[in-house]
């Protein structure tokens, strides 16, 4: 403890209020824990304030432009202008009333808040430093402590966020006006939402990308389907090319210097560069060393089906924790370590966690892929629909994709799924029950879906892995 302090306890103290935190924080308060929940910057993280809730937002806005600018086969002639400065607003607006909320619901369940930056300084203790001059610090003793202080944006060399030439995510999704030119280096899951974000803003798209393909964590025939719309959008790919060096252009853009593995360099000019290689753990300012606490080479904290990580009562959730980094999966984990220490009986089940990617078409997945089935010992069923036999993706002019069910062929088991379609962030849920609730094929296919909706593709590639689907050719 430093002098000058002011000491105070709590049973769980929590750092960082994203998904994983500010749930841990109101979980344990409501069982009845003294609960204190430590946050730098913003009620809610990453994921409300800089991530999921104003991407998704700046999504919104761009597939409304782009839909009434091409409705014309539907007999829809419109020409939409975009004010940049005002849709920044309205997502600012929405990001304020989530975080607002996270704020009033921690109060309201008894959380303890307190803003600043947390380190331990010890066992069972934490020092808290208060931002502004004066502001001073605090030693708060613990009983339990969950770590909750999510990611930040993977920097490549030579290419540091100011924010204004060089963007990360943050920055990218921070933009007043839309570019005319924009370079995306890195075709992952966050490069591919925001290029066809822009893309369909008006903004001429290149993405810079060292491996071979787009999304290449997802099946080929799933990234097939997004890397096709996102090039029909004027969305440019160049595969097998690294970042080397940028240097400003005399009209105050960009020029992006990249390089094969063979030496062969190219060149490539815009008004911003958006840096989207993935994200990275933020355990460095913990001071762990006072607790003995060691992260991976990656900087992940690893942990047990309760959360604990090797130090006793010390716990790790949401990206800290490890992959997947979602903060459903955070959430979740919170849930958990609170329950745990409550002593309820809690454990993570990472079976049926889904993953989404808002790209158009929409990716959602859970459980197992066919390939990940029979590496498991499974011997697999397969079914399939495509969204070019639904009714309902037809009336919205969105025939693009698939959806598919993977089961256990000697059981019917559902297993997993992967479905590229629109609204497939909320298709795949169904899928995500099913999975936990041990249903099979039978289930999921004599369940009688509403016509016409898009759900209807789940229940006829269940039935097409039975082989007796009607709306589509049995494989």
């Amino acid at each position: 403890m430093v002098v000058g302090d002011i000491a105070t306890g709590t049973e769980v103290l929590v750092i960082g209020a994203g998904p994983g935190g500010y749930v841990a924080a109101i979980r344990a308060a409501q069982l009845g824990l003294d609960t204190t929940l430590v946050e730098k910057d913003a009620y809610g993280g990453v994921c409300l304030n800089r991530g999921c809730i104003p991407s998704k937002a700046l999504i919104t806005g761009a597939d409304t432009a782009h839909g009434a600018a091409s409705a014309e086969r539907m007999g829809i002639h419109a020409d939409p202008a975009v004010d940049m400065a005002a849709l920044s607003s309205w997502k600012d607006d929405v990001v304020d009333q989530l975080t607002g909320g996270v704020e009033k619901l921690c109060k309201a369940n008894g959380v303890n808040l307190i803003e600043g930056t947390a380190e331990f300084d010890g066992e069972g203790s934490v020092r808290v430093m208060h931002g502004g001059d004066g502001q001073g610090s605090e030693t708060i003793e613990y009983e339990h402590a969950i770590v909750a202080t999510g990611s930040r944006p993977i920097q490549i060399p030579g290419f540091e966020y100011d924010e204004e030439h060089v963007l990360s995510s943050t920055g990218a999704l921070n933009l007043t006006s839309v570019p005319e030119d924009l370079l995306v280096v890195g075709a992952g899951y966050i490069g591919m939402e925001l290029s066809t974000t822009y893309a369909k803003l008006g903004t001429n798209v290149e993405v810079i990308e060292m491996l071979d393909s787009a999304l290449p964590v997802y099946e080929d025939d799933v990234a097939r389907v997004v890397r096709k719309r996102a090039e029909e959008l004027g969305v440019g790919f160049n595969f097998g090319e690294g970042a080397s060096e940028w240097e400003e252009t005399v009209d105050g853009g960009v020029r992006l210097t990249t390089e094969t593995d063979d030496g062969e360099q190219s060149t490539y000019e815009a008004d911003h560069i958006l840096v989207a290689v993935g994200r990275q753990p933020v355990t460095d300012t913990l001071g762990l060393d006072a607790i003995g606490l060691e992260p991976t080479e990656a900087g992940f904290l690893e942990s047990d089906e309760f959360g604990e990580t090797d130090v006793e009562n010390v716990y790790a959730v949401g990206d800290v924790a490890g992959e997947p980094m979602l903060a459903h999966k955070a959430s979740a984990e919170g849930e958990v370590v609170a329950e745990h220490i409550a002593g309820e009986p809690s454990a993570m089940d990472f079976q049926s966690i889904p993953g989404a990617v808002f790209t158009d078409p929409e990716i959602g997945t859970v459980g197992m892929t066919e390939t990940e089935a029979e590496e498991a010992g499974f011997e697999p069923v397969v079914g399939q629909m495509p969204m070019n036999a639904s009714g309902r993706a037809l009336t919205m002019d969105e025939p693009d994709g698939f959806a598919r069910i993977v089961a256990d062929a000697e059981t019917e088991f559902v297993l997993g799924a992967q479905i590229v379609a629109p609204e497939a962030s909320e298709l795949i849920g169904e899928v995500g029950l099913a999975i936990e609730m041990g249903a099979t094929l039978e289930d999921l296919g004599s369940t009688v879906h509403t016509h016409p909706t898009l759900s209807e593709a789940v229940m006829e590639a269940a039935m097409n892995a039975q082989g007796h689907a009607v709306h589509t050719l049995n494989r």
